[in-house]
């Protein structure tokens, strides 16, 4: 039985490269070869073969069809464009008939429990064994936005923006697809919309609720079409404060925003960003104020709560923090941002026990979240819980 080394190229950098190390190269001599239902293996490809170690030298135990399918789906995942790639997708199809399904839900269940790694690898090699099939692109994509939220809840922004480019990357394919493919432009429409590129994710909800067939789902992109517009997203003024004070020149974006709830007193947004301006610099009661004010005319979700909890810390009404930080905590029971303020504000309060409780919930949720780890390393640091 000949062998050899995978190609250096393959395997030398890039993603996936540490995977491909793991694989050698067979030839499986004709005598052995049988046909597999009306498929028949061709003896003069090189089968990869999964050993689990790097830099591997065969060993004729590590023979098996799991790890000839494994060999090819990893091929097939980080390295699609190989010369026998489409070899491999037939003799996988044929070894193993159900694995559409089969791996899409191991590949949900895994992204489900963080397992990112094993999620990706997944949902890439099902891409490239379904090269013409959109669901599998979806679920990479919505993978990588949930992992992308994971590292900003953890403080780890460049980490977060890649996986939010590998999420925009893979967006632009399915949009690329003919026919469309209506869930991508759903789903494409909130990545866009949590980017806050307003006038792509309305474009994009607009598109699915023509297309779409799922009734709710359109009935949701309608409902969002309508408070892009009534809500001020699409303002140039709204536009120009959001980016002002997001590029940390809170002075200019304060004033723009001002301008904007002068001009539309009744929308929450506008009111956002006067607190969230006033929060960054510092001025607590003037923050406090516009985000009771974004808060009593709709503000939605966790962050006005959360940013107003924050101006209540530093003007001293913990009690009312808490409350706010509460509320927010029901809405997302597994928001570490809110769970690791809960604890800060804990210690704030002298009650060193329960903040380390937070911290430590926190951790369970994202076990790499930087501020949750920091604060429970000061505890320690500074002796036993009180």
């Amino acid at each position: 039985m000949a062998m050899s080394p995978i190609e250096a190229d393959n395997a030398s950098e890039g993603p996936g490269a540490a995977v491909l190390r793991r694989l050698v190269f067979i030839e499986l001599p004709a005598a052995l070869v049988r046909d597999i239902g009306s498929f028949r293996p061709d003896p003069a490809i090189p089968i990869p073969v999964e050993t689990g170690r790097e830099a591997p030298a065969f060993n004729p135990a590590d023979l098996s069809w799991e790890a000839i399918v494994a060999g090819m789906l990893r091929i097939l995942a980080w390295n699609p464009d190989h010369e026998n790639a489409g070899y491999y997708r037939s003799f996988v199809k044929a070894v193993r008939p159900g694995i559409l399904a089969e791996l899409s839900e191991a590949g949900i269940a895994k992204a489900r429990a963080r397992d990112w790694e094993i999620a990706e690898e997944i949902f890439r090699a099902l891409s490239g064994l379904f090269p013409g099939s959109p669901e599998p692109l979806i679920d990479l994509a919505v993978m990588y936005e949930d992992r992308a939220e994971a590292y900003t809840a953890a403080g780890k922004e460049e980490l977060a923006e890649e996986m939010d480019d590998r999420a925009f990357s893979a967006y632009k394919s399915l949009l690329s697809m003919e026919p469309p493919f209506a869930p991508a432009y759903f789903n494409a429409g909130y990545f866009f919309l949590r980017r806050r590129n307003y006038e792509r994710a309305l474009s994009l909800f607009e598109t699915y609720a023509k297309i779409g067939d799922d009734e709710e789902r359109v009935a949701r992109a309608k409902e969002i079409i309508g408070k892009l517009g009534k809500q001020g997203y699409l303002d140039e003024l709204f536009k120009e404060a959001y980016d002002l004070i997001r590029l940390e020149h809170e002075e200019e974006g304060l004033a723009k925003a001002r301008a904007f709830t002068e001009k539309n007193p009744r929308i929450w947004n506008g009111w956002f960003l006067v607190g969230w301006a006033c929060r960054r610099l510092g001025r607590w009661e003037e923050g406090r104020v516009a985000f009771e004010k974004a808060i009593e005319l709709g503000a939605e979700g966790v962050d006005s709560l959360n940013e107003l909890a924050l101006c209540l810390i530093e003007l001293g009404l913990l009690d009312e923090a808490r409350a706010r930080l509460e509320k927010a905590l029901r809405l997302e029971p597994e928001n570490v941002k809110i769970i690791t303020n809960l604890g800060a504000l804990a210690v704030k309060r002298g009650r060193r026990s329960e903040a380390a409780g937070f911290f430590r919930t926190a951790l369970e949720i994202e076990p790499e979240d930087a501020a949750a780890s920091r604060w429970l390393q000061q505890l320690e640091a500074e002796g036993s819980e009180t």
